[in-house]
């Protein structure tokens, strides 16, 4: 992709938005490969059978269900900032290059991962 790169003043997209995608992209790659590690682990443990293999299995679910969270909070803050940054006003961004904040819908509940 790098011949791919575009130019960010020349396409009108800030910096500060191109750098905030790209963290959230390597963000995300990260937590699906951590959550690859686990899942396979999670299958090694359910075949073996063994209880403490299973028991185990408990935490490695609830890890992997985390991960799904931070991973869904990642592309919905990305969403807002991709709202934000193309004039579509749904998100707020920072214009110190900070978190991009999120909005709850009516009847859906946003969980905010500890990653903020």
């Amino acid at each position: 992709m790098e011949g791919d790169t575009l130019s960010a003043s020349a396409h009108g997209v800030d910096t500060k938005v191109l750098h905030a995608f790209q963290t959230s992209f390597v963000q995300v790659q990260g937590l699906l490969d951590q959550n690859r590690v686990l899942i396979n682990e999670i299958n090694q443990n359910h075949e073996s059978k063994v209880p403490g293999d299973l028991s185990r299995n408990v935490g490695l679910i609830r890890e992997l269900n985390n991960n799904i969270r931070r991973v869904v909070d990642l592309y919905a803050d990305l969403s807002s900032l991709f709202a934000a940054s193309s004039g579509g006003g749904g998100g707020r961004a920072t214009s110190e290059g900070g978190s991009v904040g999120t909005i709850r819908q009516a009847g859906h509940k946003r969980i905010r991962s500890g990653m903020d």
